[in-house]
């Protein structure tokens, strides 16, 4: 199984609508992806390593597939959608990793 991630810095002058992003966007991507999408989880960041700080990230998701190539396959046809929807939660350049789910 693999998990992309899709992290969202904290910059006080971006926007991020956590409502839209919840209850729009990843409801999209689950739709879209169909089969691909085994399930996806939404972080909202609270606070920074140090009582009292901010969080690095305003945002999170970790979107789980079986294989990367079913997701790259299924992602693929919807890409120019689902990018596009983008700009009605956040001017935010995300960070992405894809990653292999050793243990869990």
């Amino acid at each position: 199984m693999i998990k992309m991630s899709v992290y969202y810095p904290a910059d006080s002058g971006s926007k991020f609508d956590h409502d839209y992003y919840r209850t729009s966007h990843l409801p999209l991507i689950r739709e879209r992806l169909g089969d691909a999408c085994l399930r996806y989880e939404i972080e909202k960041g609270l606070a920074g390593r140090e009582p009292g700080t901010a969080p690095e990230f305003v945002a999170a998701c970790h979107i789980y597939s079986p294989t990367l190539s079913i997701f790259q396959e299924a992602f693929g046809s919807h890409r120019a959608e689902i990018v596009a929807d983008v700009a009605n939660y956040t001017d935010i350049a995300p960070i992405v990793q894809f990653s292999d789910i050793v243990e869990g």
